[in-house]
């Protein structure tokens, strides 16, 4: 059951913390400076939609669409996108902060991140296949039984991956990157 129904719309300045908003709808919707965090937004739909400057902390998002979604500095901390909706799951993620967010077992292919935190985030058994983390810190992110053939992780910093344990094909890493690769065999690299 839809609630609520916004297309074409802008908001400014919106707090809807903690607020239930599930069940509604937004299509070609542009957020801005909008605090999202700790809301419900179970089984809403974001088609088409940008936020910029939004706070999503330990929003739950269960069930929930997001297609063709684009999120610019904004802080998704704790957010968990394993409960998103599959179905044509797309979005891209610049100047983010998505420390402690989760993306298990998400067919995320050709995703954006670019210049974001992505510290301790989960993406055990996650779809990666083509996508750009471009100047992201990676620090304690999880990646184990990923598919992250040819995305491309040559900019970004402190990722621990270990090759036996992805698909690695035609990734890419930088040199500097490459104690990131080895760490699972505790050596010293100078």
């Amino acid at each position: 059951m839809i609630n609520n129904i916004s297309d074409n719309k802008t908001f400014d300045n919106v707090d809807y913390s903690g607020k239930d908003l599930s069940g509604s709808e937004y299509d070609s919707c542009t957020f801005t400076n909008c605090n999202f965090s700790q809301s419900n937004l179970t089984e809403t739909d974001f088609i088409d939609c940008v936020f910029e400057y939004c706070d999503f902390s330990l929003v739950k998002f269960s069930e929930t669409t997001l297609r063709d979604v684009s999120f610019k500095e904004c802080k998704l901390v704790g957010a968990d996108f394993s409960l998103c909706k599959d179905f044509l799951l797309s979005f891209s993620l610049e100047r983010c902060s998505l420390d402690y967010t989760s993306f298990q077992k998400k067919k995320i292919k050709s995703t954006l991140f670019r210049d974001c935190s992505i510290r301790e985030a989960d993406f055990s058994e996650a779809d990666l296949t083509g996508s750009l983390f471009i100047k992201c810190d990676l620090e304690r992110a999880v990646f184990n039984n990923c598919l992250l053939e040819e995305a491309d992780f040559s900019s970004s910093v402190n990722y621990s991956i270990n090759p036996e344990k992805n698909r690695i094909n035609k990734a890419r890493f930088s040199l500097n990157g490459l104690p990131g690769l080895l760490d699972k065999y505790n050596i010293i690299i100078e």
